[in-house]
């Protein structure tokens, strides 16, 4: 009696297993900075948006937009006046104060002449940003533009606050569930949750995003119990072994990742689309999709979610063709073909479809000198150097055809009907307008073969099998972490 009497306390005493509250997420490349309103690289909102930082707006895991650090908002009739409403008691993780004039801030320096915003674009139909009271915000734009509330959600349009701004790149100091903790560059980077948060406590109390290049390194890492969960595990090859392992779960879904063979156009002879045409129909997607993504992706023919209402299949017009990838060189001039530079960022898709694509282009005649660039690397030469010929890189942003409107934007294709096709769907309100319009904007780059359009980036993701609530799908560039706990 007394034995089983003990047996009883001690259980009673040691109560249900609780869950735990710390994770650690894999991934392949490292935020060259942290601060997400002056560098492109995707990776910084990976780690901190909706974690760290917050915007008037967000993105949910829908792809609808949110309110935020904005409660509410108002329209005029004209579509010219934005009133947004702000959240009152919020703080930023420096214990200063949120209030308008960090929005009049933050939006003034993102469209500012001097701006290094990566998405500056996104700010120049503001007109003008005034802070009515402290809680109150009025954004008066030049001409209605029915995607400013989504464009508010982005990564590039984070609140931040004059006080801290100066140490944002290896310091950000945002309103979010999260406060930022350590970098320790080169190897990860910690947050823990922030007590003072305005909104809903999270469920996890600290969080490390560790990056793992290599994906053999990420497969021993998974398997070992050093990461937790990869959203984007880089060797699919590996996924199937995942799926039949009761530990893990694996979480394929969709991405915003137009995966592309960009091309300089200001570059000779890309500059001739008849080249830029050769390189579509020398191009297998499938085989590059088998080869590299072990069969996760899907085939695009423009710079467009399939998954969007708005998508048209254009992979027609640049169907694999290498006969006619041969005729169209020789007629542009280049019977014996040319070489050219293939500069290739780390990701796996990059890499392996480098090596695939290499050879389909050496079977009609052209020959690609590859370099193998790290990030920071691929950023400088490529992204702002423009010193290239080819390469390759999914683009994560939503809904980003506009960038096709910027004579200065890397691949420095320029045209003015284009521009034209972007200005009208900015003043159209009408959702069929709108889906009309972005179906002519798909076709038009579709038909100057502007970039070698190859597939969307398939989300594949591992994680323990006991974590909940990291998004299947990826509307935007993001890991966001408030909804995200473990099972008791």
């Amino acid at each position: 009696m007394k034995h089983l009497l003990l047996t009883a306390c001690v259980v009673a005493l040691a109560g249900p297993a609780l869950a735990k509250t710390d994770i650690t997420l894999g991934m392949q490349l490292e935020p060259p900075s942290l601060d997400p309103t002056g560098e492109a690289a995707a990776a910084v909102d990976e780690v901190l948006y909706a974690n760290v930082m917050e915007g008037l707006t967000r993105i949910a895991s829908d792809g609808s937009i949110q309110p935020a650090l904005a409660r509410a908002w108002d329209v005029s009739a004209d579509g010219l006046e934005y009133t947004f409403l702000l959240k009152d008691g919020v703080t930023f993780h420096d214990g200063t104060t949120f209030e308008a004039s960090d929005v009049v801030f933050s939006l003034d320096r993102a469209r500012a002449e001097d701006s290094t915003n990566a998405q500056k674009a996104l700010f120049a139909g503001i007109e003008s940003v005034e802070a009515l009271n402290d809680m109150v915000v009025r954004i008066t734009l030049s001409a209605p533009n029915g995607n400013f509330p989504f464009n508010l959600g982005w990564g590039d349009a984070v609140i931040v606050a004059p006080e801290s701004v100066d140490t944002i790149a290896t310091n950000p100091i945002g309103t979010g569930p999260f406060k930022f903790e350590e970098w320790r560059q080169g190897d990860q980077i910690s947050i823990v949750k922030n007590p003072d948060y305005w909104g809903a406590p999270v469920a996890l109390d600290r969080a490390v995003f560790k990056f793992i290049s290599d994906p053999t390194a990420a497969f021993a890492a998974m398997m070992t119990g050093d990461v937790d969960a990869f959203p984007v595990f880089p060797a699919p090859e590996n996924l199937a072994q995942f799926e039949v392992d009761p530990r893990f779960r694996v979480i394929v879904g969709s991405t915003e990742g137009e995966t592309i063979l960009s091309t300089n156009n200001m570059q000779p002879p890309f500059d001739d689309v008849r080249v830029r045409q050769a390189l579509a129909h020398a191009i297998d997607r499938q085989a590059i999709i088998d080869g590299a993504m072990f069969g996760y992706g899907t085939p695009i023919g423009t710079h467009f979610a399939p998954h969007n209402p708005a998508y048209v299949d254009l992979t027609a017009l640049s169907s694999y063709d290498p006969d006619r990838a041969r005729a169209l060189l020789a007629e542009a001039g280049f019977a014996d073909g040319f070489t050219t530079t293939l500069k290739l960022p780390p990701p796996s898709y990059a890499r392996r479809g480098g090596e695939i694509i290499a050879a389909q282009l050496r079977e009609v005649g052209i020959e690609t000198e590859i370099s193998n660039l790290e990030w920071a690397q691929w950023l400088e030469q490529v992204f702002r150097g423009r010193d290239y010929g080819l390469t390759i890189v999914s683009h994560t942003e939503p809904m980003d055809i506009g960038i096709y409107a910027r004579d200065d934007y890397y691949f420095q294709y320029q045209s003015e009907d284009f521009k034209a096709i972007m200005e009208s769907l900015n003043l159209a309100t009408d959702p069929a307008e709108r889906t009309a319009i972005l179906q002519q904007a798909q076709e038009h780059i579709a038909r100057d073969y502007v970039n070698g359009y190859l597939f969307q980036l398939a989300k594949t993701g591992v994680a323990d099998a006991r974590i909940r609530g990291l998004w299947a799908n990826a509307p935007t560039q993001a890991n966001d972490l408030t909804g995200v706990s473990w099972e008791e």
